[in-house]
């Protein structure tokens, strides 16, 4: 048995030929060694026999002294020079230790190449090698003068019969996974030259071994060869033999960890089982997991170390071993906060959604790391927990919680633009200083300009107020309202207290109330005189709502429904006391019929009770028709009309939509039904309804789709458009 690591790279050896190398230059090689002339010895054998000293005929005889050696030795010496100078060859020049008898001189010791510094480092070329020239394929033709194909043998013989809960592991799956990462593959079949293909068929024998162990043939072993073409114009091929060997199973499966609670926390949650083959992707995803789940479940600090497997080769089986540091099991402590904040830590245990002393959860931590974030004053912001080494009641340990900060630019600057047919173009934009009264106090001031609509107004506006996704909101404005039903100046004051949902943390209950007063100049049609008429209504409302919401999205919704009820009662002033009430009910329901498919559908119901339509001011009756009501036709255009065929509004309506969402990618196409009509009764009749048809556009963004719509009325009467297009960002419901 071995203890090797898990995923480990087989080494091999491989002995490759010099593939590049053509038969007609070995030939040449061959011709010029043959035709080479041999070189004239130095000396011939009689002068060397000459110096070879003589024996001593009497091996017992006295060995010569050092002293004598050196002697004959400056005998020679001195023959050699005198020698030399009988043929004219010059002496070698002095010794610059002053001793001339010497054969060969000292350098000079004014030589320039000793006294010259040593040359610098840096002026060497250590750049080091780079063979991916020999595995990356060149673009060039010109470059690309070798051909090749590839193959892979060996890989059926993987046995494909297992009866484990993993996937049996077939020739296919490893010819698709090497494709995707093989540089062979890659080089498309063209390399400048024979090193180049050598060079991939090494690198994606790595690669074969490297998927062979990480589907569990840690024996599993490659050989490349080259097959050279039998005919010149031909391409060569690279051949891959795998021998898979033993695809080994998990034996026993261990975790050397201190106790956790509940006992079977790491096992459970650890996928592969005894049985099942050893395959990578899955040890790594188990792995992950408990990473992920400990500190779901009060083990912040919880670490995995380095996996270790035991292979037996005999049984092909792994003793599978995971080292797992837990920590000490936590529950929340303090908020501590750090940087330059932009609020305090009381301001961050609103956003929170857990209590000091309940068990830790990492889950929870990442949401309040969301919501610093969603409130947008900080350029950075991080949470994280760190051991207080204080015990909680309950036997944990504290873990405090720390959020450091940076606080971000705090102003804004907005806008938005549309378009419907009766309604025309609007624009709006605001500017926003969203923390000038710490904490989240932020001062709005807004402006809208259009075709038939010119305002501007200033709110104040805390968020998180007391609460998480609590807001209070006050405002003031003042607008100019100009349609085809009324014209209206309208001075505004109000007040909002709502608990919303957030693409953060949608919630199923949500509620707004506040209240409203208002004094509006509107013109409206006077049946008795058969005049428009100019009057000045003064307003008191308190308007509330409730939103139950199942749906799986704030900005597109897919499954589920909401339903929505409005009321406000209302006080009115200037054309006789009136005291009523206006109520609006709404669901909306989503159902996914395939991928990509939705049907989508709405209806809504509205009433007001306890005055007449006449002592109503315009712009509080209800009308129908546009962009987010009944499209295909205009602007308010349905309902009850003056002898000048303008609508005048009424006290009941009602409608309803239904559309199929396809999309594809960031697009999508609806085709739609609306229907729809306003009554001048307080209970709406349900006849007479108005039917409209159309397709839309979709463009799906970040933030939400953007959409297009164009319609048109079914059974058009005379003024209405032929078609309806309407621009705006968000499905119609």
């Amino acid at each position: 048995m071995s203890n090797t690591p898990i995923f480990r790279t087989v080494a091999a050896v491989f002995s490759l030929g010099s593939i590049g190398l053509t038969p007609a230059l070995a030939q040449d090689t061959d011709a010029a060694q043959a035709v080479q002339d041999p070189r004239e010895p130095i000396i011939d054998d009689s002068e060397f026999d000459a110096t070879i000293p003589a024996i001593d005929d009497s091996p017992d005889a006295a060995m010569g002294s050092v002293a004598d050696w050196e002697a004959e030795q400056e005998k020679l010496e001195q023959e050699a020079r005198q020698e030399d100078a009988e043929d004219g060859v010059a002496p070698l020049p002095a010794l610059q230790d002053g001793d001339p008898d010497e054969l060969i001189a000292d350098p000079p010791v004014n030589d320039p190449e000793i006294d010259d510094p040593l040359t610098p480092l840096g002026s060497f070329d250590v750049e080091p090698f780079d063979e991916s020239q020999y595995t990356e394929a060149d673009d060039s033709d010109q470059a690309a003068s070798l051909r090749y194909d590839y193959r892979i043998d060996g890989l059926e013989a993987l046995d494909e019969s297992g009866k484990t809960q993993v996937r049996p592991v077939s020739a296919d799956d490893i010819r698709s996974r090497f494709s995707d990462l093989s540089a062979l593959e890659d080089g498309d079949g063209k390399a400048a030259n024979g090193a180049m293909v050598s060079a991939r068929m090494t690198e994606d024998q790595q690669l074969l071994l490297d998927i062979m162990s990480g589907q569990g043939f840690f024996d599993a072993t490659v050989n490349g060869t080259v097959e050279l073409p039998d005919t010149e114009g031909e391409k060569l091929v690279v051949v891959l033999q795998v021998t898979p060997g033993t695809r080994y199973d998990f034996a026993t499966i261990m975790f050397d960890a201190g106790p956790v609670v509940p006992d079977d926390l790491i096992e459970k949650n650890f996928v592969p089982a005894i049985g099942e083959p050893i395959v990578a992707e899955r040890v790594l995803a188990a792995e992950a997991n408990i990473a992920v789940v400990l500190p779901q479940e009060g083990y912040p600090f919880a670490k995995t170390g380095q996996r270790d497997i035991l292979l037996d080769p005999e049984t092909g089986t792994g003793d599978y071993t995971l080292p797992v540091d837990t920590g000490p099991r936590s529950s929340y402590g303090d908020v501590v906060t750090t940087g330059t904040t932009a609020f305090d830590a009381d301001h961050i245990k609103v956003l929170t959604r857990f209590e000091k002393g309940e068990l830790y959860d990492s889950r929870m931590v990442d949401d309040l790391r969301k919501a610093l974030v969603a409130t947008g004053l900080f350029s950075i912001v991080s949470v994280k927990p760190s051991p207080s080494g204080e015990q909680a009641p309950d036997g944990t340990e504290y873990a405090t919680i720390n959020v450091d900060q940076e606080a971000g630019p705090p102003r804004t600057l907005a806008g938005s633009a549309g378009y419907g047919t009766g309604q025309g173009f609007r624009v709006e934009g605001s500017w926003t200083h969203r923390n000038l009264f710490p904490p989240e106090g932020a001062l709005i001031g807004s402006a809208v300009a259009g075709t038939q609509e010119q305002g501007a107004g200033l709110t104040f506006r805390r968020s998180n107020a007391g609460r998480r996704d609590r807001t209070v909101e006050l405002g003031i404005s003042a607008l100019h309202s100009d349609f085809e039903a009324y014209e209206a100046f309208t001075g505004r004051l109000s007040g909002r207290i709502s608990y919303d949902s957030t693409p953060i943390w949608q919630k199923r209950l949500t509620y707004s109330y506040g209240f409203e007063i208002l004094g509006t100049n509107e013109q409206d049609f006077n049946f008795a005189t058969g005049m428009r008429d100019r009057r000045t209504y003064y307003v008191a409302a308190l308007p509330g709502q409730v939103t139950f919401d199942t749906s799986d999205s704030l900005l597109n919704p897919t499954e589920g429904f909401r339903l929505s009820a409005k009321l406000s009662p209302e006080a009115s002033l200037g054309s006789g006391q009136q005291i009523y009430g206006r109520g609006l009910i709404e669901g909306t329901a989503y159902f996914q019929v395939d991928d990509g498919i939705v049907l989508a559908g709405r209806a809504r119901v509205g009433s007001i009770v306890g005055a007449k339509r006449e002592l109503i001011a315009p712009s509080r009756r209800y009308y129908a028709g546009g962009g987010g009501s009944v499209r295909g036709f205009g602007y308010q255009e349905l309902g009850p009309k003056d002898p000048d065929d303008r609508p005048i509004g009424g006290r009941s309506l009602v409608e309803a939509a239904a559309e199929v969402r396809y999309r594809f990618g960031d697009y999508g196409v609806v085709g739609f039904v609306d229907v729809g009509q306003v009554y001048t009764s307080s209970t709406p009749g349900f006849d007479n309804l108005r039917y409209g048809v159309g397709i839309g556009g979709r463009f799906y963004t970040n933030f939400g789709p953007l959409r297009l719509d164009v319609a048109t009325p079914i059974n058009r009467q005379p003024g209405e458009s032929r078609v309806s297009i309407y621009i705006s960002i968000g499905q119609a419901f």
